[in-house]
């Protein structure tokens, strides 16, 4: 009868432990995934874009081109750019972008005027100077006139609402031309 037990007890522990583990997986499944990482790598293409980020010594932007899967929709593109900004770059250089900054919304009319609603954590979450907030708004700025060609201009809002700057130093009330951010 002993061994009978131990056998029963065994397979109970058994049923007990693959149950455990098969909800723990359902669990990590079901984990929020970033929306720019739900690309179909099958159907999207690859491009060469350019990001721009402040150099390590917080005076200028510079450069970096990543291969990233290129999504259909504008609003796609714009989110995986800022996203990509927000991460930060791979080589040299550091985040401009205030942290947890995410597209909300991103329409481009007629006119080629890309009307870019960004978090609140884009006015929020930002902590600095003039040369600070030049160089946030001028990643931005830069990046999407590197690739978003279609787009000649672009109006920055938070949240759904016009902000007039970041910290009363790069006027954002007004769309910023692409071409005055060489």
């Amino acid at each position: 009868m002993n061994k009978r037990r131990l056998l029963i007890a065994l397979a109970v522990l058994a049923a007990v432990v693959v149950a455990g583990v098969a909800g723990w997986r359902l669990y990590r499944s079901r984990e929020a995934v970033p929306v720019t990482s739900m690309v179909d790598s099958t159907q999207a293409g690859v491009r060469a874009m350019t990001l721009w980020f402040a150099d390590d010594s917080g005076d200028s932007l510079v450069a970096e081109t990543r291969e990233m899967l290129e999504a259909e929709d504008l609003h796609g593109r714009v989110s995986t750019l800022v996203a990509a900004l927000g991460q930060g770059p791979t080589r040299r250089g550091v985040a401009a972008l205030p942290p947890g900054t995410t597209v909300l919304h991103a329409y481009l009319d007629d006119t080629g005027m890309l009307t870019l609603d960004l978090s609140r954590a884009f006015q929020q979450g930002f902590r600095g100077g003039t040369r600070a907030e030049e160089l946030a708004v001028g990643s931005l700025v830069r990046t999407l006139g590197s690739n978003v060609p279609e787009a000649h201009r672009v109006l920055v809002v938070c949240n759904g609402a016009p902000i007039a700057s970041l910290a009363g130093h790069v006027p954002l009330d007004q769309p910023l031309d692409l071409q005055d951010w060489p």
